[in-house]
């Protein structure tokens, strides 16, 4: 299948390389060509020919951190403290969804996904296996990453799921990870630890999301969660956490030393009124950080531009410096830094030979008007409704409000309204 976008600005992402107007092509699920001007077709036949009439096609947005399967809580537990919402609603809830429950629930995410412009996803949930069928048969990029506790999954089902999905195919890999320092006993950690050592295998978790969890920790081992872990040989071969408000000077330390990633999840920590992760400090390190929605019971929706903006916003509030965090750096961590984050370099920018995975934002919208500066317009003043089309592998999942994702969106509707009367 060969595909052929003309008539369009392009922001590969690549350093030092700005906007320009040109075409891109598509051979099968890589980039064929990228170029400035108008290209020769001569002798080159193309299935599909778009003209993208002077819109931006740029790398797509990588969700480094998401629960997709919680769709069912969307609106259903809210207002509560973290240990409160976690304790009263979710894990009750959670207790009854079954393999099938959860499949029909993350297709539903993916749908929100390609809406806006989320070409993949670091998911962690409950059953890896229905959610990789689930976001392979829609056709999404997929990160799992492991979800050990001290009450679900096991070390031994995380070494089998990292075996089976990082071979299921092109869409689905597996990362090791653990739910979280408070969530796991000190003897898990270290079996989890020992397995990292086995595979030389990077490992993610939740990690210092609020001060109460970081003060437990420090009752229980006299340590941060960082350090504590990190006292474990958890990050021996890199990884990193989600969150991240409420660290130390000796916790950055770390994370730069160990290479590891930061995933900032702004509006569930606003929801969650857990805080505003330092990431002038992150970067001031050179700590590479990633963008995620967290999951749709904690934020509510899944939007890559809200957390944009709120990223920078956060940021320059915290700081008390509007020149804090400013949107180049932003829409560098929502593609290039979850691509890192998540292993899929293949997927960040767009250049010959790279995986295509893209994006194509209409900039024939109000919002995007007058275009002065397009990259700051997409962090501060971009949303959904910019979203023209989104290819995952070379194809097109979504384009002008329709879906492409080999189920009717009713159908996945019905099936998780059936859900919701079931268990709710």
């Amino acid at each position: 299948m060969r595909i052929r976008f003309f008539h369009v600005k392009i922001l590969t992402m690549e350093k030092g390389r700005p906007i320009f107007d040109g075409e891109l092509w598509v051979e099968n699920e890589r980039i064929l060509y990228v170029g400035e001007g108008k290209a020769s077709t001569e002798g080159i036949a193309f299935d599909r020919q778009i003209d993208g009439r002077g819109n931006l096609l740029m790398p797509g947005f990588k969700n480094a951190h998401t629960h997709s399967g919680m769709t069912l809580l969307r609106s259903l537990a809210d207002d509560l403290p973290l240990f409160d919402w976690l304790n009263q609603q979710v894990f009750p809830v959670e207790e009854k969804l079954t393999e099938e429950d959860i499949y029909y629930l993350t297709k539903l995410a993916v749908l929100e996904y390609v809406t806006s412009g989320i070409t993949a996803i670091f998911d962690m949930y409950l059953t890896p296996e229905t959610i990789a069928q689930a976001v392979t048969e829609c056709g999404l990029r997929c990160v799992q990453v492991g979800a050990v506790n001290n009450f679900s999954q096991s070390v031994k089902m995380m070494e089998e799921m990292y075996k089976k999905l990082n071979h299921l195919g092109p869409l689905s890999t597996y990362i090791l990870g653990f739910h979280g320092e408070y969530t796991c006993k000190k003897g898990l950690l270290e079996d989890i630890a020992a397995l990292a050592h086995q595979y030389k295998a990077p490992i993610f978790s939740h990690n210092s999301e609020t001060l109460f969890e970081v003060e437990e920790c420090k009752k229980r081992y006299g340590k941060t969660p960082t350090a504590f872990l990190d006292s474990l040989g958890m990050f021996d071969y890199g990884g990193g956490g989600y969150h991240c408000v409420y660290m130390t000077e000796e916790d950055i330390c770390i994370f730069k030393e160990r290479a590891l990633s930061v995933v900032t999840n702004p509006s569930s920590n606003l929801k969650l009124a857990s805080g505003i992760a330092p990431i002038k400090d992150f970067l001031r390190e050179g700590i590479n950080v990633a963008i995620g929605t967290d999951g749709p019971a904690s934020n509510n929706c899944l939007d890559m531009f809200r957390e944009m903006f709120l990223v920078t916003g956060l940021a320059k509030f915290r700081e008390k410096d509007a020149s804090a965090v400013d949107a180049d750096q932003v829409l560098s961590m929502a593609t290039l830094g979850g691509a890192k984050a998540m292993h899929i370099r293949e997927s960040d920018v767009l250049a010959k030979g790279k995986l295509a995975d893209m994006i194509m934002l209409d900039l024939h919208r109000p919002n995007m008007q007058p275009i002065n500066n397009i990259s700051k317009n997409i962090v501060y003043s971009g949303s959904k409704e910019n979203v023209k089309m989104t290819m995952v592998h070379g194809k097109i999942l979504y384009e002008k409000g329709d879906f492409f994702v080999g189920m009717d969106p009713e159908e996945i509707y019905r099936k998780v309204n059936d859900i919701k009367e079931r268990i709710v």
